[in-house]
């Protein structure tokens, strides 16, 4: 006698075109409140001018006594701290922009599939803020007191504001994308790219291209070199163990039950 087929737990769960597009278009506006919330709160305390002040705090308590920044385009010491504040507010807001992204998305999921998609959503945000975070407090002291001291004594360097802005960014998220390795091993495992014993085969590749992608992306000095490529090695180690243990937990149902014939 044959078992009778599953009930697809999604069945009866579809929604008309124009109620997605509907459902998206308040996400979007909640996720954009929740920017903008962000950004005036930011706006009171501590203000543009001290967010750029403690975004320029790595490369001021390096440079030499009686430098500072400066700004060579009239509209720089508005424009440059307003473009703060919104990046920062961003990132403020990203839980919340986050949750909007899965609570559009987790009706379509099986229940498997919502145990893979929600811990990658909050691990590579936390991955993310790490990656900027070390970039904050380690790379760019250390790029910055490299510099100076790599540099003459008759130099006096005074960046300009809005070029390092531009390059702390450009750093922030070269660091926030490179601490999401764990993550994107994982994807490739789950949905099954590559397989954890190919990963360990590749690992001597991987860490070449580490090597190589640092010497391409960041600075020519050594610090952010390897301060980019040692912690690529080491969370892919990370994304291995971790892949280990997403297989576990996230198959679907009928991987571990194979129906009766």
């Amino acid at each position: 006698m044959s078992t009778p087929e599953p009930r697809d737990e999604l069945e009866g769960s579809e929604q008309p075109f124009v109620a997605h597009l509907i459902e998206l278009r308040d996400r979007l506006i909640r996720a954009l409140i929740a920017v903008g919330i962000a950004f005036a709160v930011l706006a009171v305390w501590p203000g543009p001018s001290g967010l750029y002040d403690l975004l320029a705090a790595p490369l001021v308590a390096h440079l030499k006594p009686g430098t500072t920044l400066i700004a060579t385009n009239v509209i720089s010491p508005i424009l440059v701290p307003l473009k703060m504040t919104l990046m920062a507010a961003f990132m403020v807001a990203l839980p919340a922009v986050l949750y909007q992204v899965w609570a559009f998305v987790a009706p379509g999921l099986y229940s498997h599939e919502k145990k893979l998609v929600l811990p990658l959503v909050v691990s590579s945000t936390l991955l993310f803020f790490s990656g900027v975070a070390f970039c904050y407090f380690i790379v760019i002291p250390g790029m910055s007191q490299f510099i100076q001291n790599f540099a003459p004594s008759s130099i006096s360097a005074a960046p300009d504001i809005e070029q390092y802005f531009s390059f702390v960014i450009t750093l922030f998220l070269v660091f926030g994308l490179a601490f999401e390795v764990p993550v994107a091993v994982v994807v490739l495992v789950r949905i099954g790219v590559v397989s954890v014993e190919q990963l360990r085969k590749f690992r001597s590749y991987f860490i070449v291209g580490a090597f190589i992608l640092s010497a391409v992306v960041t600075p020519p000095d050594v610090i952010s070199q390897l301060a980019l490529a040692i912690p690529m090695c080491l969370l892919y180690e990370v994304g291995i163990w971790a892949a280990q243990l997403f297989l576990k937990h996230t198959r679907a149902p009928e991987a571990d039950h194979p129906p009766a014939a």
